[in-house]
């Protein structure tokens, strides 16, 4: 027993002893509590477990018309501030819903050349002239900036959604696009699938406007009257904004210009059942938007023990709320999100740090906390770029998932048991060393699975089956290889060296070939098909070591014991 021998060995039962450690937590379904210093578990996929499964639809036209309403509204902020040219936002065309256009009103016509001029120099890249009046400049969206928008969105809000589910606390969710204008979402594991659901499809647009308190009440009985009389109603099931955009669209003539109609939303606590709450006329566009926010942190009010969301600014926009607050003091601020005016509070003085909170709605505390807790989440996460429409949802059961866990259970079995009984008939001693390497290869496959926190799906299954063939055939190789020298005359530990040897390389080439295959399923593709050459991968890398280097220090063990004389082969 040389010293070579003997470090071979130590390595195997450290690499034994790990990878058994490892999947111990997933054999015995121990909990996180239990004590045991590993926690992980092999995560299992939507086929294997059940979830949710989701294809998201995108409107492009709504983020063309958040562009341009926002490019805007920069516009005047900046002719106002910097050039002190007086400008305020006038009509929203949505006519063409593909080209919506945004129009400036600028107070003093014999300013409107430097104007015109101003923005094409700031903001040029943005939007585009469309048309200009006397005192009136309008824009659409510049158009080599669509495709740059629709690529935009579509990447960013694959990354909102990934951020939203990760502290959502969702393993390994599956989140890709499908075409130019959808995505697709895999949840597997999802438990309270509404409030998964929720978290998805919330926009979690934030807006600041000012609210014109100049309009008396009679105004607004009046125009929802017309609003009722056109059978304009909130209907149970039906997008909030939705409605919201209707009433705006028929009393576009009817309110002033810059400013539209918004709304608060009462929801009831006993069945969710939501309706139209207080009305109020704000800007058009918004001063404010949530891209500014820092942060976003739950807090408690002490006084009236109610929940509330802190939100912090970016340093940037810090400056912009003081000077937002210090110029509207004693005036009411809509905080609006997805059109839904959470709180209108009024400025009493000047907000220098950059902080505030939105207060919520209606609900016993618990419902405050978790509508506190998904608001903050969502804040934290980013606002959706757009729209997202559910146009496909499957909620995979657990019965398939466990269904499929045990049809593959029996049907690994049944191959197993063929297998093993093939190569103990046929190989014998030799068989039983093959089996060892066998059950070692499988074992190291689930312990790099839990290390890496890699998901294990079907696909993933018959990567392990395919690595399982892949072993066998190795060694089936080096038996045979084996065998030959024998048939020339060898004696046993000469034959088994020789045998080895010669298998070596080929070995290395038909795992290389299969690895390059593997490299592409995994480069190239999506879903199971990652899974699938994950699996392969690292199954790979497995039987190379297991089927070779231990099945050779297994033989060498092996012919010390029978003194190199005979080999049961």
């Amino acid at each position: 027993m040389n010293k070579k021998w003997f470090s071979r060995l130590i390595l195997l039962l450290i690499v034994l002893g790990l990878s058994a450690m490892t999947v111990i937590p997933t054999f015995f379904n121990l909990k996180e509590d239990s004590g045991y210093p590993i926690k992980n578990k092999i995560n299992l996929g939507l086929d294997l477990q059940g979830g949710l499964y989701i294809v998201l639809g995108i409107d492009f036209n709504k983020v063309y018309l958040d562009e341009v309403s926002t490019q805007a509204q920069k516009a005047v902020d900046y002719l106002k501030r910097e050039e002190e040219i007086n400008s305020s936002i006038g009509n929203i065309d949505k006519t063409d819903i593909a080209d919506p256009k945004v129009e400036i009103l600028v107070s003093n016509a014999s300013e409107m050349s430097r104007a015109k001029e101003k923005v094409r120099e700031i903001y040029g890249y943005y939007l585009r002239l469309t048309g200009e009046t006397q005192n009136s400049l309008t824009y659409g969206v510049n158009n080599g900036l669509k495709d740059d928008l629709e690529k935009n969105a579509v990447s960013k809000s694959i990354e909102v959604i990934r951020n939203r589910i990760d502290e959502f606390g969702v393993s390994e969710p599956e989140i890709v696009s499908q075409g130019s204008d959808r995505i697709v979402v895999q949840l597997p594991g999802v438990k309270d699938i509404d409030r998964a659901k929720s978290l998805i499809g919330q926009t979690a647009k934030l807006e600041f406007k000012m609210v014109n308190d100049e309009i008396g009440q009679g105004k607004y009985v009046e125009w929802m009257e017309k609003v009722k009389t056109a059978g304009i109603e909130f209907k149970k099931g039906s997008r909030f904004s939705d409605y919201v955009s209707k009433v705006n669209d028929h009393l576009k003539n009817d309110l002033p210009k810059g400013f539209v109609l918004a709304f608060g939303k009462n929801v009831n606590p006993m069945n969710n059942e939501v309706t139209i709450g207080e009305a109020y006329l704000v800007d058009a566009l918004p001063r404010m938007i949530g891209d500014e926010l820092q942060d976003a942190r739950v807090g408690v009010d002490p006084q009236k023990n109610e929940p509330y969301v802190g939100f912090t600014l970016k340093t940037k926009a810090v400056e912009k709320f003081a000077n937002l607050s210090g110029d509207n003091i004693g005036k009411r601020m809509a905080i609006i999100l997805d059109g839904n005016v959470k709180s209108a509070p009024s400025f009493i003085g000047k907000i220098p740090g950059g902080s505030g909170s939105i207060t919520l709605g209606q609900g016993n505390y618990e419902q405050q906390i978790k509508e506190a807790s998904d608001l903050s989440l969502v804040l934290r996460a980013g606002a959706l770029p757009v729209e997202l429409e559910f146009q496909e949802q499957r909620i995979v059961g657990p019965s398939l998932g466990a269904e499929s866990i045990s049809k593959a259970r029996l049907a690994g079995i049944i191959g197993a048991i063929g297998v093993f009984l093939f190569i103990l008939l046929y190989y014998k001693v030799s068989g039983a060393i093959a089996l060892f390497t066998l059950g070692l290869n499988v074992l190291i496959v689930l312990a790099c699975l839990v290390g890496l926190e890699a998901t294990l799906t079907l696909p993933g299954i018959a990567g392990i089956a395919l690595t399982i063939g892949m072993a066998v055939d190795a060694n089936i190789i080096i038996f045979e290889r084996i065998k030959e020298e024998l048939a020339l005359g060898s004696s046993g530990r000469p034959a088994v060296e020789a045998g080895f040897a010669k298998a070596f390389w080929t070995i290395i080439d038909a795992n290389l070939t299969t690895a390059v295959a593997g490299l592409a399923l995994l480069n190239f593709g999506t879903g199971p098909i990652r899974g699938f050459a994950v699996t392969l991968l690292i199954g790979i890398v497995a039987t190379v070591y297991s089927s070779y280097f231990v099945g050779k220090l297994l033989f060498e063990i092996y012919m010390d014991r029978v003194r190199g004389k005979t080999v049961s082969i």
